[in-house]
């Protein structure tokens, strides 16, 4: 039972302090790589599939935020619609009932965000946690969710010596410009297809998630045919400056890696990859890293372990079938 002394109400724009703060505080002892800015924050809350009213719930104590959930539904959904439930609670209230007031209130948000958006769809609730963070899988069983899915997260240092890159015969690589953001945002739908739980990212989506104050366009690349013009792969590369405040180490991680069923296993990845290392190293980054699904139908694990990755945290994918 939470205590009464808490209160609790919908998260607004006006908290993305008090989030950072809490991000922030909760990054201490989980240590997952993660910190935070305002604006940062504030990315998150103004996310246009974010619907804070019905889908969020903040907790406080006095005017300092103990805990958060937040709901992002998807534009749109198929057979499955996934809704993604992400949150948190400060160390110091941690055991205390917190965790599962939001459990079960981001469970029902998930459930009138879908009734509204795509309810004649399947609806699954989805959580996304590093497997260290203590307590996490025991609040998650005990809500009915479990594990479906593994991510590892992986990283390469800068400071070794970079190979020479290999660009496939009949292919050229171009840096991203606001002439081909869209193009950019296209290859990522197509290489995505058919990728578990992925679905189109539309405009709105893809300027709040990716062309934000994180986007890194310096090290952002467009693989195309010489011939026709036409794109077939992209890599999109972010850094958060709270996380080289905090730690010392500029890091370049590639968000997106992408390739169009049709040209897998061709090295397009592979050339991606090698021409960012090269841009991220030239540009003073100090690390790259990137995240990967362990089931991914392009065999990544491989391709990247080949250009000098290596694990090193696990994240799970928790699902409810509601």
């Amino acid at each position: 039972m939470v205590e009464t002394s808490l209160t609790w109400r919908p998260l607004t724009h006006g908290d993305a302090k008090a989030s950072a703060d809490l991000l922030n505080a909760i990054e201490t002892v989980d240590e997952i790589g993660e910190n935070y800015t305002a604006e940062d924050t504030l990315q998150e809350l103004i996310d246009p599939y974010a619907d804070l009213e019905r889908g969020s719930l903040a907790i406080f104590d006095g005017g300092v935020m103990v805990g958060y959930m937040k709901i992002r539904y998807k534009p749109t959904a198929d057979e499955v619609h996934r809704v993604f439930l992400d949150g948190g609670v400060h160390p110091d209230y941690r055991r205390r009932g917190v965790g599962t007031t939001l459990m079960e209130a981001g469970v029902a948000a998930a459930k009138v965000l879908h009734a509204l958006h795509h309810p004649t769809r399947k609806l699954v609730v989805d959580v996304h946690k590093s497997e260290h963070i203590a307590g996490v899988a025991e609040l998650l069983r005990c809500q009915g969710f479990a594990p479906v899915r593994y991510f590892q997260r992986m990283e390469r240092p800068l400071g070794d010596a970079l190979g020479a890159v290999a660009v496939p015969d009949g292919l050229r690589i171009e840096p991203w410009s606001e002439r081909n953001d869209e193009e950019f945002r296209l290859t990522r739908n197509e290489s995505f297809i058919d990728h578990w739980g992925a679905v189109p990212m539309p405009v709105d989506l893809w300027k709040n998630k990716i062309t934000n104050q994180t986007f890194r366009p310096e090290v952002s690349f467009l693989l195309r045919q010489v011939t026709t013009g036409a794109p077939v792969g992209v890599l999109v590369t972010m850094s958060w400056e709270a996380d080289t405040a905090a730690t010392g180490v500029r890091d370049a991680h590639f968000m997106l890696i992408g390739t169009l069923p049709g040209y897998r296993r061709r090295g397009v990845a592979s050339a991606l990859i090698g021409h960012a290392l090269r841009a991220a190293a030239d540009q003073g980054y100090d690390r790259a890293s990137l995240s990967v699904d362990s089931a991914s139908p392009s065999g990544a694990s491989g391709v990247f372990e080949k250009a000098g990755f290596t694990p090193r945290m696990r994240y799970v994918r928790w699902a409810l079938e509601v």
